[in-house]
């Protein structure tokens, strides 16, 4: 076995003596409240002019608050309660979201809770400003940063019981459904803060130029219904229609400021089976015109609409029927009671049929969003040329800016196949202008989108292992790299299923060529002369980086186009050493020049739209993930823009280091090793093995200093465990014995490094990891305690079992997913069985703690109790955690809070030899609790 290098022994030695968290004597030792108390940074945004950063400090438990820096200097703000910053376009304003407080929101009443609502907190960083607004629904500044629109919650009217009068104005009061009213809405003028304000409002749109705002306001008990025009130059607004019997909708303006669309429909009709109309009216001229309509697609609620950018088109959707929701029926007189039509019209039945397109469950999970599905039409507004693009048939349309063509897709001819073969879809061109589809490609996976260039002339697509050019106007398809003698497929892909690419990059200007991944490089290739050559310079596969670009400006309505000569930022990962680095490239030229690289992860987080300015972080296990200004190019001369490592400070802290070992059938693997804080060479330590799959990347990582379903690797690596993340390649048709190959190979090379102690090695895992460790103790009793959470443990009645959180069922994640059997239950039951811990239950003599909650949305809970009872039945030491309303992640705090320090409990008294809580010996005796108010 090969020992560590001597390089990087001294590596190690020497910050072990710099490194500031090991001046142990003095630290303090990591608690939960510790952990419960660590601040980490959420939602960084930088302005679009590249002047502003603001950032969401959370701690894990706890109220959030904002952090403001002006770039360039040293100005900074801290937000109390501040959460989700927006920043406007300018950076002088930021806007938070500010939550109930957790003290106030835990002594609240579930009546209470319900009525509590967020807020938000205006800061103006020229002076330091901080303005405050109660029960905020939604905010937004305009592209043009003047004005800032503020709409509340709706206001709920009470009533006080004792008050007679009152009782009768409730007996009064006209019913209006809670999709038609309108809140608050008041819009802020920045430069000086003075405000206007509409009632009622239901909708409003700010155009992307700057020079207008659109309300809809509509107050149904008066049957008042206006379109409010802001006119913001000049900060007047004036009301540009008025109804008394028409519920306004969607709103909408174009950017070039002539219109106005909006859709209406009878107030006097309920918004579920309300057949709307769509209006454009015309700001200069003051003419309003309704645009065609047709029986056989018509508008309701859910229909939203948006203008081009060149203000040519509108998009919007459209329905083939509106009508009213199905009631069940009601006995309202004696013979009622008899009438078998009536009786039977109460039913609750549902009926699954064998032909069915989606599972009974699917199908409900799918309910809300079909009914609020719309399928997408067109309005050229030069002709008044309306065209229907989705049907029932292609229903899902992806619009982005085109002129011509949109990409559409369907999965109705798949849906039925998705139980058991995974998910596929049918992909089209259409013609915006005729309606026409085209058919590219068929049974395609639904992971592998292709893309339509941005002049609408070409598509690129990944099928089976190469890259696709489909030029549109000719109708030809072209392979693009089966000459190129290098895989574009994932080289790592271990399932059953077609090896999936590594994606695209962006497009060229003109749609002269495109970026595509492999593995390691970027490849240009030329759209017209399909050549292709290695942007990265084949120094990607050489040195094992893994290149991507980086940095560009992330929208999926405009995405950024390159052109030649421009130079690019990449982001690299080295798969040998697990750090990062950043680098540069120029469009049309061969070649990588390394800006920064070493033995951190880097993560660019943020970018400035218009002044190309990225927010990245920098971190290491032992260095806190900070976040980093810098110009888009020159990311080495970044400045460090926060201090949050100084938390870590005051504590020990472990190291992490890259464990190299073979596996059994001779096949290389990789690890991480975090060892305790004070680590003396030569001595042994009690051994925590965390996994899943490919856990060596995670080198670099500082540890998540969160109370969850995981064990937190500071506060063990603090409680003298080392901790161990092995990576885990499979087999197709043997997860679980290869599994155990590379976790007791792994685990073995420890105890020969001196590391381990043999005898107090525990292992613990969720979900996936969660079955692996149920497997491997049945396999090897090398580990002395096991903790597994939601762990399938029973694969030929998994099979079968229903994710209750999408409703899919579960076959195809053995015939072509995660679990990696490959073939069906009823074609290789062998293998269903050999791969099924509870099995071999009889065999485990590892103690075990099962963790489930009861209402798990992935893994059925039924499966912890089949382990357990197995368990049990056979005399084997087994505890079982059920959490009762949690899902398959732990939700609620104080579950999580309890499982993490039972976990610990567990792993110190099996691992360390501590005496056992009363909970681990005696159990705890079923107990009722009052409920709360």
């Amino acid at each position: 076995m090969k020992s560590l290098p001597i390089v990087s022994l001294l590596l190690l030695s020497t910050s072990l003596l710099t490194a500031g968290a090991y001046a142990a004597t003095a630290a303090e030792q990591i608690t939960t409240n510790d952990i419960m108390h660590f601040e980490s940074l959420k939602k960084p945004v930088v302005s679009d002019s590249g002047t502003t950063l603001a950032v969401e400090v959370s701690p894990d438990r706890g109220d959030s608050h904002g952090l403001v820096k002006l770039l360039g200097s040293s100005k900074q703000f801290n937000v109390d309660g501040g959460a989700k910053p927006k920043v406007s376009a300018d950076g002088r304003f930021v806007a938070f979201s500010v939550k109930t407080p957790l003290l106030e929101l835990e002594q609240a009443s579930k009546k209470e809770k319900k009525k509590l609502k967020s807020g938000m907190v205006l800061l103006d960083t020229q002076t330091g400003k901080e303005t405050r607004f109660d029960r905020v629904k939604k905010f937004a500044f305009n592209d043009s940063s003047s004005h800032l629109a503020i709409w509340y919650e709706t206001a709920e009217t009470t009533y006080d019981k004792k008050d007679k009068s009152a009782e009768a104005d409730k007996s009064e009061e006209i019913n209006v459904d809670k999709f038609d009213k309108g809140a608050a809405f008041e819009l802020v003028v920045l430069k000086n803060g003075t405000t206007q304000k509409v009632a009622n409002v239901t909708d409003f749109y700010f155009d992307k130029s700057g020079k207008h705002l659109v309300v809809a306001s509509n107050n149904t008990k008066v049957k008042v219904h206006q379109l409010v025009l802001f006119t913001l130059s000049n900060n007047t607004k004036k009301i540009v229609r008025q109804y008394n019997d028409q519920q306004i909708g969607d709103v909408s303006l174009s950017d070039d400021g002539k219109y106005i669309a909006f859709t209406h429909g009878d107030a006097g009709i309920a918004p579920y089976g309300r057949t709307y109309q769509l209006s454009l009216f015309n700001i200069e001229t003051s003419e309003v015109n309704a645009t065609p309509t047709s029986k056989e697609w018509q508008l309701n609620r859910y229909t939203t609409l948006k203008f081009s950018d060149d203000s040519q088109r509108l998009f919007f959707g459209r329905v083939p029927q509106v009508s009213q929701q199905v009631e069940l029926a009601k006995i309202e007189k004696q013979q009622d009671l008899f009438d078998e039509s009536i009786v039977t019209g109460q039913r609750k039945l549902r009926i699954w049929h064998g032909d069915d397109a989606r599972i009974k469950p699917n199908e409900i999970k799918q309910y809300e969003k079909e009914l609020k599905r719309t399928y997408l039409a067109v309005l050229h507004l030069k002709g008044n040329n309306l065209v229907q693009l989705a049907d029932e048939a292609v229903p899902d349309v992806e619009l982005q800016q085109q002129t011509r063509f949109v990409l559409a897709s369907s999965d109705i001819p798949y849906r039925k196949m998705i139980t058991w073969a995974g998910f596929y879809r049918d992909y089209y061109l259409i013609d915006i202008n005729t309606g026409r589809k085209i058919l590219i490609l068929t049974q395609q996976p639904s992971s592998e989108d292709p893309i339509l260039s941005p002049n609408e002339r070409f598509v690129t697509y990944f099928q089976q292992g190469n890259v696709y050019l489909y030029q549109i106007s000719e109708d030809r398809r072209t392979n693009l790299t089966q000459n190129l003698k290098v895989s574009f497929a994932d080289e790592d892909h271990d399932y059953p299923s077609n090896a999936p690419g590594y994606g695209f990059g962006p497009w060229l200007k003109e749609d002269a060529g495109f970026l595509v991944y492999d593995k390691y490089d970027i490849w240009q290739i030329n759209t017209e002369s399909h050549q292709a050559f290695k942007l990265t310079a084949g120094k990607g596969r050489k040195q094992g980086i893994q290149y991507r670009i980086s940095g560009l400006v992330e929208d999926k309505n405009h995405p950024d186009v390159l052109k030649l000569d421009q130079q690019v930022l990449l982001h690299g990962y080295n798969e040998r050493t697990k750090g990062d680095g950043y680098y540069r490239s120029t469009i049309g030229v061969s070649g990588v020049q390394t800006l920064m690289e070493g033995d951190y992860k880097l993560k660019t987080l943020a970018r400035s739209k218009d002044a190309k300015v990225i927010a990245f972080s920098k971190e290491r296990y032992d260095l806190f993930p900070d976040l980093y200004t810098a110009e888009y190019l020159a990311p080495q001369e970044a400045n460090k823009q926060t201090d949050l490592d100084a938390q870590k400070r005051q504590f020990n802290w472990g190291q992490s280091e890259l464990v190299h070992w073979t596996n059994g059938d001779g096949q290389p693997l990789d690890g991480v090793l975090i060892k305790p804080t004070n680590y003396v060479e030569g001595q042994r330590y009690p051994v925590l093995v965390y996994f899943y799959r490919f856990m060596s990347d995670r080198l670099h990582a500082f540890p998540q200093m969160k109370i969850n379903h995981r064990p937190n690797f500071a506060w063990f690596a603090d409680n003298g465990y080392a901790i161990f993340l092995p990576d885990i390649r499979f087999e197709v048709g043997y997860p679980g014995a290869t599994s155990v190959q590379a976790l007791t190979s792994g685990v073995q090379k420890l105890i020969e490094m001196g590391v381990a102690d043999p005898d107090a090695v525990g292992i613990q895992g969720h979900s996936w990891g969660g079955y692996q460790t149920a497997f491997a103790v049945t396999q090897t009793h090398i580990f002395k305690a096991a903790v597994t959470g939601a762990p399938v443990s029973n694969m030929t009645s998994a099979y079968s079992g229903i994710r209750h959180g999408s409703g899919l069922a579960r076959q195809f994640q053995y015939e072509t997913g995660q679990s990696r059997i490959g073939e069906s239950l009823f074609s290789a039951p062998r293998k269903y069985i050999e791969n099924s811990p509870i099995f071999y239950a009889d065999r485990i003599k590892t103690p075990m703690m099962i963790m489930f909650g009861d209402k798990d949305d992935a893994v059925p809970w039924e499966q912890g109790i089949e382990l357990y009872l197995a368990m049990r039945r056979a005399g084997k030491d087994v505890v079982f955690l059920q959490y009762e309303d949690e899902p398959h992640h732990l939700k609620k705090y104080p579950n999580k809070l309890d499982y993490s320090i039972r976990m610990m409990e567990y792993f110190d008294h099996y691992l360390k030899g501590k005496p056992a809580p009363t909970w681990l010996t005696q159990g705890e005796a079923y107990t009722e609790y009052k409920k709360a108010d």
